[in-house]
C-alpha cells in the first residue's frame, strides 16, 4: 500500500504549470480522490470560496500551488496585485485547511524570497536573514510569510505544513506569454518563432550575466510529493537542480536546441533582476532522498518539443 492509496487530496492551481504535473503524478500514484481547484470556479483570494472548496472536498492533504506569478516585467508593473493575491490566497487556504480538518498542507514558496545578498548556494537557514530583491519583493514576501504561518500553526495547533522552495522551474505546460513568463519559456518562444519566421536575430533582455538554478517541472513535482509523504513538522526545503547556470549559457542552449543560428542582441536597457541564485539541495537529499533526474539540456529538449506541438493551446499572447 502506498502513501497515496487512501488519501483525499486538494490541489489548488491544479490546471496551472506545476499543478498539472502534480495532478498527473497523483493519478499515476493511484491516489483515489484528487480535487482540482480551477480559478473559473473558485477565486481563492475570496475567503468564502476557499471555505466552499474545502467543505466540498474535505481533503486529508492540501497541495497549494495556486498563485499570481510572472517574470520581472509583470512584477514591476503589478506589485500590488502580486502582493494581495498571493497573501490572501495563502493565508485563507492555510487557515481553513487546518480549521476544516486537513491532516497536512504542502505549499510552493518562492526562490526569489531568499535575501538578495544571501551567500550562495542558498540554504534554508538563511531564508530570513534579509530582504529579497526589490523588484519582486511584494510577491516574494507574500510567499515567504507562508513559512511563518507554518511555524505558528504547528506551535499552536500541531498542524504540519511544508513550504517547498523550487528553483527556476520550467517544462511543458509553462506560461509562454512574453509579457508574463519567466526566462525559459520566454526564450523558447522567441527562438522557436524566430526559426519559423526565418529571422536572423533575436533580442534577449538584460546582460546575460545573472545566474539561476533551473529545475525541470517533473523534478519539482517529485519533491513536492516526497515532502508530503515524509515530513510531519513545519519544514522549509529547497527543491532544485543544485546547478548554477548563467542566462547567457541558457540562451546558447535554447538557441542550439531550437536550431537557431542567427545573432543574439542583448537589450541592456532591460532589468537583469537578482545577479545570482543557486540552491543548496542537501536538505532535500538527506531528508527526502530527492535527486534531480532531468538535466537542463534534456529538459529544454522536452519543453521545446512540447511548445512546438502545443502552441495553439499554450498560455501566450498573440
Amino acid at each position: 500500500m502506498s502513501f497515496w492509496d487512501d488519501k483525499r487530496v486538494v490541489v489548488t492551481g491544479g490546471t496551472g504549470f506545476i499543478g498539472s504535473h502534480v495532478v498527473e503524478a497523483l493519478q499515476e500514484a493511484r491516489c483515489p480522490d484528487v480535487f482540482v481547484v480551477r480559478h473559473r470556479e473558485y477565486d481563492l483570494s475570496k475567503e468564502e470560496d476557499v471555505i466552499r472548496v474545502l467543505e466540498r472536498a474535505r481533503p486529508d492533504i492540501v497541495i497549494h500551488l495556486a498563485g499570481l506569478v510572472g517574470g520581472i516585467g509583470a512584477n514591476k508593473a503589478r506589485p500590488a496585485d502580486f502582493f494581495y493575491q498571493n497573501l490572501t490566497m495563502g493565508t485563507f487556504v492555510f487557515h481553513h485547511s487546518w480549521r476544516l480538518g486537513a491532516k497536512k498542507l504542502v505549499a510552493a514558496g518562492a526562490g526569489c524570497g531568499y535575501p538578495e545578498h544571501a551567500s550562495m548556494p542558498l540554504k534554508e537557514e538563511s531564508f530570513w536573514d534579509g530582504l529579497p530583491q526589490a523588484e519582486s519583493a511584494p510577491y516574494s514576501l507574500a510567499k515567504r510569510l507562508l513559512h511563518m504561518q507554518a511555524i505558528g500553526y504547528f506551535r499552536q495547533h500541531g498542524f504540519p505544513a511544508v513550504i517547498v522552495v523550487p528553483g527556476n522551474a520550467y517544462g511543458p505546460h509553462d506560461n509562454f506569454d512574453l509579457e508574463a513568463s519567466h526566462v525559459v519559456p520566454a526564450l523558447i518562444r522567441k527562438f522557436v518563432d524566430a526559426v519559423d519566421r526565418g529571422s536572423d536575430e533575436v533580442t534577449v533582455w538584460g546582460t546575460g550575466r545573472p545566474t539561476r538554478d533551473f529545475v525541470y517541472a517533473g523534478d519539482v513535482t517529485r519533491g513536492i510529493l516526497l515532502a508530503a509523504e515524509r515530513y510531519e513538522t513545519p519544514e522549509l526545503v529547497n527543491i532544485s537542480s543544485g546547478v548554477e547556470t548563467s542566462i547567457r549559457e541558457l540562451t546558447e542552449m535554447v538557441a542550439e536546441t531550437t536550431g537557431f543560428h542567427g545573432r543574439v542582441n542583448w537589450d541592456t536597457s532591460r532589468p537583469d533582476g537578482q545577479q545570482r541564485r543557486h540552491f543548496d539541495i542537501g536538505k532535500a537529499q538527506a531528508d527526502l532522498g530527492f535527486e534531480p533526474q532531468v538535466s537542463l539540456s534534456e529538459g529544454l529538449g522536452r519543453t521545446v518539443a512540447w511548445y512546438q506541438a502545443n502552441r495553439a493551446l499554450a498560455r501566450m499572447s498573440v
